[in-house]
């Protein structure tokens, strides 16, 4: 759980990537069949996913809604650079292309690190090689797509309504029930007040280094949205012994 943060930042193991295209074959938008001209395949069967825990679970998932969020952008992308279509890539493998595709420009189309214990995927391989193989035309076409839409960032081509959402929920406190099979509350607060957290009574009186106990569920810790990544690079987290509500 230490490296979770170095994976995220050169990209996935093969098997978030395989099963991230499963989701997003079964969520993806279809378009009017008369103005289809990205082929997915048929996703008429559901598909069989083994998730290795519930991380590599959560990590599939993000990576299949993200590319959701910007299918269409994608898709641009794979078609202005001509990286699509591919011939020796079928139409069952395009969700794997658009994911892979996703995280690659996530990754500002730098080469992906493979790590030693990592179990290799021929499709996976195969699609990131031939995305890596374009990914100057695939970064200008991005570019192009900024310039013709007027866009600072990717973030700007999200659709209104998700963007508004995201912004409600970006503002949420963020919830951890503490293990304690592991630590005790007092145990958590002492860890956590050595690190600069300082308690208050509710939500309404949080700044930046605060937290809260919940009034009903007393094994659960509230604190700002502000802190959530900073929490998430705890040991108390990175031993399970704070838990992400």
């Amino acid at each position: 759980k230490r490296t979770v943060t170095q994976i995220e930042k050169n990209g996935y193991p093969d098997s978030i990537y395989i099963n991230a295209a499963k989701i997003f074959q079964g969520i993806h938008i279809e378009k009017n069949k008369d103005g289809i001209v990205v082929r997915y395949g048929d996703n008429s069967e559901s598909p069989m996913m083994a998730f290795k825990d519930e991380h590599s679970r959560r990590l599939s998932y993000e990576l299949a809604f993200s590319a959701l969020k910007y299918q269409d952008l994608l898709e641009e992308i794979l078609l202005d650079s001509k990286a699509y279509p591919c011939y020796s890539i079928p139409d069952e493998l395009t969700s794997l292309l658009v994911v892979m595709l996703y995280d690659l420009q996530d990754r500002k189309f730098k080469k992906r690190k493979i790590f030693d214990e990592e179990e290799l995927v021929a499709e996976v391989q195969e699609v990131g090689h031939y995305l890596y193989s374009y990914r100057t035309k695939l970064a200008a076409a991005l570019a192009r797509c900024r310039i013709k839409y007027d866009a600072l960032s990717i973030e700007y081509f999200v659709p209104e309504t998700i963007w508004k959402q995201e912004q409600r929920a970006s503002a949420l406190p963020v919830c951890f029930w503490i293990n304690t099979f592991k630590i005790s509350l007092e145990d958590a607060i002492r860890d956590l007040e050595m690190k600069g957290l300082r308690k208050v009574e509710s939500v309404s009186d949080f700044d930046h280094n605060t937290y809260a106990v919940d009034q009903h569920c007393h094994d659960v810790l509230v604190f700002p949205s502000s802190l959530r990544e900073e929490l998430l690079h705890l040991d108390l987290f990175a031993d399970c012994k704070l838990l992400l509500q």
